[in-house]
């Protein structure tokens, strides 16, 4: 594997990162459990790598109930008191209340009629946007998607969800495939859509 080509930001030392880069980052994702935990994931990568939330995303898993959102919506100050007791987790006040609060807004808006993965692909009508990354100059932060998503998330109660967080999160969840025109994944993802 290691002869493939990959995204430059691929941290070759990190097996766990590779894997992710290769498994997961860019794929088209259907999966309302996994479309909620990577929202709160990348709210809590914010200020920090992505490398360092992905080491820890076994813990956050076990430590947020399988990120049912149904169970974390519920979450008192005892449970929000252990969170932030917790080593394995970044352990920021904020960023462990967004959860909370963004597992009440996910459950407001499948009250609503509407399913996570109905509202996200539905801003690029079901189908990945594909861009050309020829070099790091290439790469974006944000764009006029991320911050159109971004503002109707907070309006609909939705935390750490600024447009630099949606785009990332778009990028992980295969809605935008950001990989490198000459990574190895690029190709087989824009198949995916």
């Amino acid at each position: 594997m290691s002869d493939r080509i990959r995204c430059t930001w691929a941290n070759p030392a990190n097996p766990r990162y590779i894997a992710y880069h290769d498994e997961e980052w860019g794929v088209p994702c259907h999966d309302e459990r996994r479309l909620f935990e990577m929202l709160n994931l990348e709210g809590a990568q914010a200020g920090l790598s992505w490398e360092t939330i992905l080491n820890k995303r076994d813990t956050y898993r076990a430590a947020f109930d399988g990120w049912e959102p149904a169970t974390i919506a519920a979450y008192g100050a005892e449970k929000v008191a252990a969170l932030l007791a917790d080593p394995g987790i970044v352990r920021n006040r904020l960023k462990v209340a967004a959860a909370v609060t963004n597992a009440q807004a996910y459950l407001r808006l499948r009250d609503s009629g509407q399913t996570l993965d109905g509202y996200l692909w539905g801003w690029v009508d079901g189908k990945p946007v594909c861009n050309h990354i020829a070099t790091p100059a290439d790469r974006m932060a944000k764009t006029e998607l991320s911050d159109r998503i971004s503002k109707d998330l907070a309006k609909r109660g939705f935390k750490f969800v600024g447009s630099t967080i949606v785009y990332a999160y778009l990028q992980g969840i295969g809605i935008v495939n950001d990989h490198d025109a000459a990574c190895f994944r690029h190709a087989e993802c824009a198949r995916l859509g």
